[in-house]
C-alpha cells in the first residue's frame, strides 16, 4: 500500500472515531437533560402516549363496529328472506289484505321506511305507502289475481292518478298476474315500476326492489314462455 493510501485510511478512521465520540457525547447530553428535567417532561410524554393509544383504539373500534354492523345487516336481510320466503302458489291463496301485508313486508326487508298498508275501500288507488331507501316517497298498488288474468291499461292509469293524488315520487304496481301489452307500455313510458308474477318471484326470493327497477318492462317471456304459461294456467 502506498503512503498516500495509508494516510487516507488513517484519516477516515480518525473522522469515524470523532463522529462516534460526538454521538456518544450527544446521547449522554440528551440523557442528562431528560434526567434533569424529567419531572417537567414526563406528563407530556405520558399524554402523547395516551393520545396515540386513544387514536389507535378509536380507529380499531370504528373498524370493528363497521364490520359488525355490516355483518348484522347482511344477517338480518338473509334471515328476513328465509323467514318471508313463500312459494307463489302460497301467495296465490292469500286474501287481498294478506297480499298487501306481504308486499309491505318485502318493502321493509329491502330498507324502505314508513311503510304502511293503507288499502281499503275508497283507497284512491293506494294499497301500500312509504319511502324508498333513498328517501323518495312511493305508492304501491297490489293486485292478487289469477295468473292467467292480465293487468289492464286502465288499472295502470289508475295508479298514475294515485301517484298524483298522494304526491308520490314513485309508483309501483305489484301483481301475481301479468301485464297486457298496452298496460306494460303505459307503465314503462310513465315510470311506473311494473312487478309482474315472474319479478315477484325474484323479489320474494331475495332480489332487492332496487334491482327490479332495471328489469322494468322486460321479463314477461317470449312466445314459448307464454305458451307454457298458458298451458299451466289455462
Amino acid at each position: 500500500m502506498s503512503a498516500r493510501g495509508a494516510k487516507r485510511r488513517t484519516s477516515r478512521r480518525r473522522h469515524g472515531d470523532v463522529r462516534l465520540v460526538a454521538g456518544a457525547v450527544g446521547g449522554v447530553a440528551v440523557l442528562g437533560v431528560l434526567t434533569a428535567s424529567w419531572t417537567l417532561i414526563w406528563p407530556y410524554l405520558v399524554g402523547a402516549l395516551a393520545a396515540g393509544a386513544a387514536t389507535a383504539g378509536g380507529w380499531w373500534w370504528r373498524k370493528t363496529d363497521r364490520l359488525l354492523r355490516g355483518g348484522d345487516r347482511r344477517w338480518r336481510h338473509e334471515d328476513a328472506v328465509r323467514a318471508g320466503r313463500r312459494t307463489l302458489a302460497e301467495v296465490d291463496l292469500m286474501e287481498a289484505e294478506d297480499f298487501e301485508e306481504f308486499v309491505a313486508g318485502l318493502c321493509r326487508r329491502d330498507g324502505c321506511t314508513e311503510v304502511r298498508r293503507v288499502g281499503r275501500t275508497h283507497d284512491n288507488g293506494a294499497d301500500v305507502r312509504g319511502r324508498l331507501p333513498d328517501g323518495r316517497t312511493m305508492v304501491v298498488q297490489c293486485k292478487r289475481y289469477n295468473p292467467k288474468r292480465k293487468i289492464s291499461n286502465s288499472e295502470v292509469r289508475n295508479l298514475l292518478g294515485s301517484r298524483v293524488h298522494f304526491g308520490a315520487d314513485v309508483a309501483i304496481f305489484v301483481t301475481t298476474a301479468y301485464f297486457s301489452g298496452p298496460a306494460e307500455s303505459c307503465a314503462v313510458h310513465n315510470d311506473v315500476l311494473a312487478v309482474h308474477r315472474d319479478h315477484l318471484g325474484l323479489w320474494n326470493n331475495g332480489v332487492a326492489l332496487s334491482a327490479l327497477a332495471a328489469l322494468n318492462g322486460s321479463g314477461q317471456g317470449d312466445r314459448r314462455h307464454r305458451a307454457r304459461r298458458k298451458k299451466t294456467y289455462g
